[in-house]
């Protein structure tokens, strides 16, 4: 049998066609959108879970194409690009047979033609804290030298493709100590005779050999001569990747670890779990990871987000000690991220028990899920979370542990009569108290056990201040709320969906591929703010990191997160490394030119 599918955009809507050298008896179209959809002409509209839709056909006769259309359901959404039309697309016949459709083009095709501009200062990425030239350069095929932060980087250097980075007789690289500088900065002075990296510790040396790594690239192994005197404007330099809505391999994490480390970034922000699945195989809940890592046709959660007929998979321990160890070898900690009390599909397809009987309410998540949020007032939730969070928790050694809290429906417990008693025991008045109090409590059990939590921005919200307990919140609808969470005493990281959500689309141009909601966002708008807003200097004790991050709604395959993370995860380097914030669209944009080799040599796809 051979079949075709083919989908277009006409006047937002979505014009499907669907080919077969076979009979085909009242087939059902299955697939999913972004958000929610809607039959237009030629279709009936079967059954619907967030964005994913089953669309009854008519039959389809041998040489004769069926065309229907279909939408968003909701008319405020604007088709932006191809990220937007049917992902995972396939057919459910009448005898119960799945037969995939062939998947239209996806990820970022080519990358939109940017004029190359030059950068006439020192090409690394982040840039340093200052640069003292000197005359002349220092050819470079390899480097000899002894130290565990230099074979790191020979290890680096060597999976990226880079040649090797000591070799026996390479230029002499002579590590010293000094107690007296901070625990990641460095000197690094290239003259004549050699090379000489400074720094009080592991952190110091590693960020020091990472430099040299970078411009033995860059500079195509002729090292411009001169000082290098360098320390990072934030602590927390972070990249978070949600794999709930596609489940990276493991190589592919540490493949984005490597990436990191190259450009000094130290926080990996892993999110596994989601209303899509909870990937780590926990045994204090293995029904969680049992029932949802995979998703598809005839499973609890069915084939949103390109999940076809069948996708998914689940981390062991062994993974997660694996990518443990991958990161400290790179300098890098990782936070685990669970999601409570909202993004909890999954969590509900896989755990009866969570949700208030006597519930009679229709809250209805911003991607379309229902019963998505569990219940604080249910003891069988602390049943649940409490050793949930211990065991996650127990994994890393960050001692933190990302909590999620973040878009919370409106309508959230509000036909619940045990959530209603809740708020007359304890003084509640409002959905966003009822949170607040629940992830406080949450947060007070961790920080028991030396634990202390993270969250989005929304966990400040309640009338008893949110979670508290000196709890790391991440601003990300924009940097107002991280102001004003600041200022009510929390640690911010600042990670603006503006300028640093990578998984926003380039462009504005309809073959471009991405999500579009924040903003369209060129490589220019990743450096365009200030972690710290110029009318907020008194916050700046409190911001304490930037994040760059991407989801994975629209992605099916590993590759595809590539060409939307690079280049821009060069400005989210920036941001948060460059205590001068030195570099601005252009010069990025330059730099960008400058880094392509490392880029190409990597074998890592790139948007030019």
């Amino acid at each position: 049998m051979t079949l075709h599918f083919s989908a277009l955009i006409v006047d937002n809507q979505i014009a499907c066609q669907i080919d077969s050298d076979t009979p085909l008896i009242a087939p059902v179209f299955c697939f999913s959108l972004m958000a929610a959809a809607r039959a237009v002409s030629g279709c009936t509209m079967v059954r619907s879970v967030a964005g994913y839709a089953e669309m009854q056909l008519p039959d389809i006769a041998p040489g004769v194409a069926c065309v229907f259309r279909i939408a968003h359901a909701d008319p405020r959404y604007r088709i932006a690009n191809r990220a937007w039309l049917p992902l995972g697309p396939y057919l459910r016949l009448l005898d119960g047979r799945c037969l995939p459709l062939p998947d239209l083009p996806a990820g970022v095709i080519a990358g939109t033609e940017q004029p190359v501009l030059h950068f006439d200062g020192l090409r690394l990425i982040p840039q340093p804290t200052r640069w003292d030239a000197a005359d002349g350069t220092l050819q470079v095929a390899g480097f000899s030298g002894n130290g565990a932060p230099l074979d790191a980087v020979a290890a680096l250097a060597d999976r990226c493709g880079f040649g090797p980075f000591l070799v026996a007789d390479g230029v002499p690289l002579s590590l010293f100590v000094d107690g007296s500088l901070a625990p990641e900065a460095y000197v690094l002075v290239i003259d004549g005779a050699g090379v000489s990296l400074t720094a009080s510790g592991r952190a110091g040396h590693f960020n020091g050999a990472i430099t040299l790594l970078n411009l033995t690239q860059t500079y195509a192994g002729h090292l411009p001569r001169g000082t290098i005197t360098d320390a990072p404007r934030f602590a927390w330099r972070g990249q978070h990747l949600d794999c709930a809505r596609h489940f990276y391999e493991p190589a592919t994490l540490h493949r984005l670890l490597d990436l990191m480390a190259l450009f000094k970034l130290n926080r990996f922000h892993w999110h596994f779990a989601d209303d899509e699945a909870f990937r780590l195989e926990v045994d204090c809940a293995p029904a969680l990871w049992q029932k949802t890592a995979f998703r598809g046709e005839g499973l609890p959660v069915p084939g949103v987000f390109g999940g076809g007929i069948r996708a998914g998979g689940s981390y062991s321990k062994a993974d997660v000690a694996a990518l443990l160890a991958h990161a400290a070898a790179l300098n890098i900690e990782v936070l685990p991220e669970i999601e409570v009390p909202a993004h909890a599909y999954a969590i509900n397809a896989a755990i009866i028990g969570l949700r208030d009987p006597g519930d009679n309410g229709s809250e209805i998540s911003v991607q379309g899920y229902p019963v998505n949020v569990i219940n604080p007032a249910l003891q069988a939730t602390w049943d649940l979370l409490e050793p949930l969070v211990t065991e996650v928790a127990d994994l890393f050694p960050i001692r933190m542990l990302h909590l999620g809290c973040d878009e919370m429906p409106p309508d959230a417990w509000g036909g619940s009569p045990l959530v209603a008693d809740l708020k007359r025991r304890e003084g509640l008045d409002s959905r966003d108290d009822v949170q607040g109090w629940m992830m406080k409590r949450l947060a007070g059990f961790l920080a028991a056990r030396g634990v202390r939590s993270a969250a989005w921005e929304e966990a400040a919200k309640g009338n008893n201040g949110g979670i508290g307990h000196n709890a790391l919140l991440f601003s990300w609808t924009g940097q107002g709320p991280g102001v004003k969470a600041a200022r009510a005493g929390y640690d911010v990281v600042m990670c603006p969906a503006q300028n640093v959500y990578l998984d926003m689309a380039h462009t504005a141009d309809p073959g471009d591929w991405g999500a579009s909601w924040a903003a369209f966002v060129p490589l220019e708008e990743v450096v365009n703010w200030e972690p710290v807003p110029q009318a907020d200097e008194d916050i700046a004790a409190r911001v304490v990191g930037v994040q760059g991050t991407f989801w994975s709604e629209f992605t099916t395959a590993d590759w595809q997160l590539e060409a939307m993370i690079a280049p821009r995860i060069l400005g989210v380097a920036t941001k948060a490394w460059d205590i001068n914030d030195s570099v601005d669209g252009s010069a990025l944009r330059g730099l960008a030119a400058a880094y392509g080799v490392v880029f190409d040599r990597m074998g890592w796809a790139r948007n030019r």
